[in-house]
């Protein structure tokens, strides 16, 4: 069988880390799509395309009601009863009579209305953690399950789907098999485009990206998840008017997702345009809401407006944006106290203004970071972040030997360099400088920052 002739299957589930809803370490669903269902979609003969709604903000596109009707299979994870994912599988439900799979994990609660599926459950491991063997027993019984689900849909025999299963006199809507190839075309094009990003984003080649948008075209056809890759490729690149031009070309129902306008509020700022930044995160919190991450990315606009007003002599705007600047990371933190990114940059500037009140605050904070910041890593998922939290944790505790260890596991886990380590270099001159006008040297800090900037091309 080639390529082409495969069936397909569409995988219905989060990306990345996410929260447990029961309160425990975050769930790496990357690590149980790659080391599980993945693997056990191919040994089932079918080929793997991977739903995108956690990467466009929730976004239901038309590319994704395709996949959900189009699709000869499916796989739904279940796991933090994730409202997308039970939106489509409704969609699903309603559209195909059988070829679908629910998966949970078992510590999860089901939500009633779903408590009746045949679902297959899953074991993680401690800490949420998902390991081989958590992956082995789950890739053999999806790739039975789905095997199964093969045989059964060349006898045309029982239904999987409620609804199905339910109003027996109902049809199932009518594809032509043109639409279908051509379905089949376009998905696997879209797949390429995202393999082509990381190959660039990897390389830090720009030509590659520009390259990958000029063959795009009108983007109101492309599906979303390609033109957040290329937006996100661009930030790695810190190509930040690239940024703001594509923000400006995106579909409007795309442009008005919280993440795409965050990411576009965060452009420009770092392209020189801080005031314009402040309005759209302002005018996005005022229509969604406080939330973690629009607030982090507020406090640095305040933070860099402060270092400008520091850099021109004026210190007393520079007292009224850092203020502004811990206000943003504070309100960002306690917006999710699980989000230790807003944290870490509220301890940093408390520790830098210096007053009686602000060195109270800072130490009540640093238990709290610490310990969001330790809750993810139980997971089995750290990423660069979570090892630079613990760097600059360190630095601000002057432990030079635990500053050492964290800066390893941190550069080892860099993936955007320009991005990552640079936003890290900058955040411990920060505290160098305050330092230094305090009277305190430390030249083991000297080090540690030559490093993330040798990381980062600097």
């Amino acid at each position: 069988m080639t390529p082409s002739e495969n069936p397909l299957c569409f995988v219905l589930m989060p990306f990345g880390p996410k929260k447990d809803p029961a309160g425990g370490p975050d769930i790496d669903f990357d690590a149980i799509y790659q080391q599980a269902i993945q693997p056990a979609v191919a040994a089932a003969g079918m080929e793997c395309i991977r739903a995108d709604e956690e990467r466009t903000g929730g976004i239901i596109h038309k590319p994704m009601f395709e996949r959900l009707l189009l699709c000869d299979f499916a796989v739904a994870d279940l796991t933090t009863a994730n409202p997308n994912v039970f939106y489509e599988l409704g969609i699903r439900h309603a559209a195909r009579p059988a070829t679908t799979l629910a998966i949970f994990a078992k510590n999860t609660r089901m939500p009633f209305d779903v408590n009746f599926l045949r679902a297959l459950p899953y074991d993680l491991a401690v800490g949420n953690a998902f390991d081989e063997a958590q992956a082995a027993p789950l890739r053999a019984a999806i790739a039975s399950r789905l095997t199964e689900l093969r045989n059964m849909a060349r006898q045309d025999i029982v239904a999987d789907s409620p609804v199905y299963q339910l109003i027996t006199d109902m049809q199932p809507p009518d594809v032509s098999h043109l639409k279908t190839d051509t379905f089949r075309d376009r998905a696997r094009y879209a797949n390429d485009r995202k393999a082509e990003l990381a190959r660039a984003r990897r390389n830090c080649d720009l030509n590659a990206l520009v390259g990958v948008e000029q063959s795009l075209g009108q983007l109101d056809g492309c599906e979303a998840g390609v033109l957040v890759d290329l937006l996100l490729s661009y930030r790695a690149l810190t190509e930040w008017q690239r940024m703001i031009d594509l923000y400006h070309r995106l579909p409007a129902v795309l442009k008005r997702s919280t993440m795409m306008r965050e990411q576009y509020g965060l452009a420009l700022n770092r392209a020189g345009r801080p005031q314009d930044a402040i309005a759209v995160l302002n005018d996005l919190i005022a229509e969604r809401g406080a939330s973690s991450e629009t607030l982090a990315i507020l406090g640095r606009v305040y933070k860099d407006l402060w270092g400008s007003a520091l850099s021109s002599g004026n210190e007393l705007l520079a007292r009224g944006y850092l203020a502004q600047a811990i206000d943003a990371y504070q309100r960002g933190f306690e917006a999710d106290w699980r989000d230790a990114f807003p944290g870490i940059n509220a301890i940093t500037l408390l520790d830098i203004e210096g007053s009686p009140a602000s060195q109270t605050k800072k130490q009540e904070l640093i238990p709290i970071v610490r310990f969001a910041v330790e809750q993810r890593i139980r997971g089995g998922s750290p990423d660069y972040w979570d090892c630079a939290t613990l760097l600059e944790l360190a630095v601000l505790a002057s432990d030079a030997a635990t500053a050492s260890a964290h800066l390893s596991d941190a550069l080892a886990r860099v993936r955007e360099p320009k991005f990552e380590a640079r936003t890290t270099a900058n955040n411990l001159k920060l505290i160098r400088e305050a330092r230094r006008r305090r009277g305190n040297s430390e030249p083991w800090l000297d080090e540690v920052i030559a490093a993330l900037e040798q990381r980062a091309g600097s």
